[in-house]
Formats: structure tokens, sequence, C-alpha cells
């Protein structure tokens, strides 16, 4: 046998001894018993501290607070996730009594704006909307019903909101290209706002013969219906609310 395969040979055993041996003396005696993790986990884990109590716990006493919050847009929003663990709370009601948020810090962990959350979704700046004010001073947590309906589509799109206010759509507003039916501004996830579903809205500027908008005085890109991308959708190579066309 060549010296360099007996070198391999010895290499691989050392390899096996090694991983039986750290095998038996450092996987734990009851992994494997009920899958792949260690069985006696179970008992561990049971055996911590309870810190939380559950829905169920603050339905038992706040059926009212419960009733309200259950046709809100927070119905699937569990009470601990603005008021705290309440395990200790509901252990004895009077010792210990979960905080109720009273600043601006908490809201906007889901609230604030962030580009990766769903369309629709409400967001604001915490920087310009109603500064130095607590949320609850304008809005109910349990029922959460803006006192108006937003005026503004920016109130929910930030990030359109955005995007448009430094192309040469600025000055148009949303209305201009999208249907939005009233009840899309208290049911947004509802009621959608309706799209231009053809190439004559576009038109309407941009077409060849199309007055010029009373919303800006600049010169428009103008083609022709006709022949202009071949029958595609203007959207197709055009971002609308950031179109690049000069």
């Amino acid at each position: 046998m060549p010296q360099q395969l007996k070198r391999l040979v010895l290499v691989f055993a050392l390899i096996v001894i090694g991983f039986l041996t750290a095998r038996h003396f450092l996987v734990p005696p009851t992994f494997g018993t009920l899958g792949h993790y260690r069985a006696a986990s179970i008992d561990s884990v049971a055996n911590l501290p309870i810190h939380y109590a559950g829905a169920r716990a603050c339905n038992e006493c706040h059926d009212d607070v419960v009733a309200e919050k259950a046709a809100s847009r927070h119905a699937t929003v569990a009470c601990e996730v603005c008021h705290g663990a309440a395990a200790k709370h509901a252990e004895d009601p009077d010792s210990g009594v979960p905080p109720a948020p009273r600043d601006r810090s908490k809201c906007p962990l889901c609230h604030g704006y962030n580009p990766s959350r769903p369309t629709g979704f409400p967001q604001i700046d915490p920087q310009t909307h109603n500064p130095g004010k607590a949320c609850f001073t304008c809005h109910k947590p349990h029922q959460p019903v803006t006192p108006n309906v937003p005026e503004q589509c920016s109130a929910c799109h930030g990030q359109v909101a955005r995007t448009k206010g430094i192309s040469a759509h600025a000055p148009l507003a949303c209305i201009r290209c999208h249907e939005t039916p009233d009840e899309h501004k208290v049911n947004p996830r509802l009621v959608l706002a309706g799209k231009p579903s053809g190439r004559e809205l576009c038109g309407q500027c941009h077409g060849k013969d199309a007055e010029q908008p009373p919303e800006t005085t600049k010169a428009i890109p103008r083609i022709s219906l006709g022949s202009h991308g071949n029958g595609q959708l203007c959207w197709q190579c055009h971002y609308p609310h950031n179109p690049e066309a000069k």
C-alpha cells in the first residue's frame, strides 16, 4: 500500500474516532429521543418563569375593551404587544398594573414610515405628524379610527408620495390618474383605488394634440398614440410616479 494512502486512512480513522468520542461525551443523552433535538429541553422550557398571561386572561376581566378592540383594525394585535407582559397582573390585579403607552415611541414601531411595509398600511412621519402630541390624543388605541379622513394619499402611500414629489409628475394630484372611491380612505384594503387600464389616460397629457394641463407650465413630452410603443401600455416602459422621459 502506498505511503500516501496509509496516511489518508490514518487521518480518516482519527476523524471517525474523534467524531464518535465527541458524540459520546458532548451530545446530550436525550438527543434524538423525540426527534432531532434534546427531549429534556421540553422540561427546561416548562420550568422557566411565565411572564405573559395570554389574551384569554385579559378577556376574563376586560370584556368591554375586548369587544371594542375585536371590532377594530387592532383586533389581531395581542394586548401584551402594547401593554407588556401581564402574568403578574393576571395573578394579582392590584399589585402589578401593566403600563399603557403614553408617549410617541410605541405606535411608530408599527406605523412609522417604512418602505418595506405593505402599500396601504397607515404610516406617518413621526417628525412631522402632529409633533409633540401623544398618539392617543387623536386616536383611540382600542379602536384606531382616524378623527379625520386623510386628505392626502401620502398618509398611507409615503414611499410613492416621496418618489412622485421629486418627479415631473409632482404637480399632478393622485386622483388625476387613480379613481379613488371615498370608501377607499376608510377601508383601503377592501376597496382598492383604480388604476388606468389603457393608453388613453396618459394620452390626455402626452398625446400629440393634447392640451397643456393647467397644473404645469413646463413643456410636456408628446407622442403619437397610434405609433409610439407599438401598442404597448405606457407603464410597461415608463414608471408613472417618476417618468424619466424629458
